[in-house]
């Protein structure tokens, strides 16, 4: 019975997160394990309206604030070996990382 890691990455810089996606593929194909993925998941938009006007006096103006977040689900199969070597990876502090065990 093969177990999967199942492993959720997110992030504001897509840049940063695809670069963390290859190095993982890279090192499933090194390691002759299977991969599904990176699947894009939907990106969630938060919005933030901001008066412009600091006093509140003049035209009612505004300005809209958006934060994506950008999030990629990869399933890969849980060869000791290569899961030390993922966790191992030089991962930066705006990528969130969650792994879990399934069998």
């Amino acid at each position: 019975m093969v177990s999967v890691a199942r492993i959720r990455l997110m992030s504001t810089d897509v840049g940063q997160l695809d670069g963390i996606c290859n190095e993982m593929k890279r090192i499933a194909e090194k390691s002759g394990v299977k991969m599904r993925g990176p699947i894009p998941l939907p990106t969630k938009k938060l919005k933030l309206p901001v008066r412009k006007s600091p006093s509140g006096q003049g035209t009612a103006t505004w300005e809209d604030y958006e934060l994506r977040i950008h999030k990629r689900l990869i399933d890969i199969d849980a060869d000791d070996r290569t899961m030390r070597q993922i966790i191992r990876l030089n991962v930066s502090r705006s990528i969130f990382v969650e792994i879990e065990l399934r069998t």
